[in-house]
């Protein structure tokens, strides 16, 4: 049995206070039903009604109104240089999610994207860093497939 369960999430910058922290990457902050462990060493069952796309910053609210505050942790990924403009554009074409800086991008590791990039003309540079890339063209959060029409955050 989980120490804590959380059938609520609150948004960053809409709450303060967490008395604990969970450390997850950009895979894992996809859910709906899941047990995590926090950061404390406690468990945290997240029972959700829908599938979400929890960002850096979110918290899990638990029935007492305490909170357990959401951390992307850091994760493998190629940093991009070059001519950003061109550069995300290919990224995009490719579904591929992409964190955009002002002098850089960051995407997951993925080798083939990550040569393909360099015969753009980019600069591709192996880091550990935490990943939290752009939602997406239609709403927040992350697309299910290459529909176009839903994503998690949709109602």
């Amino acid at each position: 049995m989980a120490d804590f369960t959380s059938q609520i999430i609150r948004k960053a910058g809409t709450w303060t206070g967490a008395f604990a922290q969970c450390v997850l990457t950009y895979e894992e902050r996809f859910l709906r039903r899941k047990v995590i462990k926090t950061a404390q060493g406690k468990t945290l069952l997240v029972d959700l009604a829908h599938t979400v796309s929890l960002d850096h910053g979110d918290a899990f609210e638990l029935p007492d109104l305490s909170l357990i505050e959401v951390t992307a942790a850091e994760e493998p990924l190629l940093q991009i240089t070059g001519d950003l403009v061109q550069l995300a554009w290919h990224i995009g074409n490719r579904h591929t999610p992409c964190q955009l800086e002002p002098d850089r991008l960051l995407i997951q590791s993925d080798p083939v994207i990550g040569h393909m990039l360099e015969h753009l003309g980019a600069t591709v540079t192996s880091i550990n860093a935490q990943f939290t890339p752009e939602g997406g063209a239609y709403g927040h959060g992350r697309t299910h497939s290459h529909d176009h029409g839903a994503t998690a955050h949709d109602h």
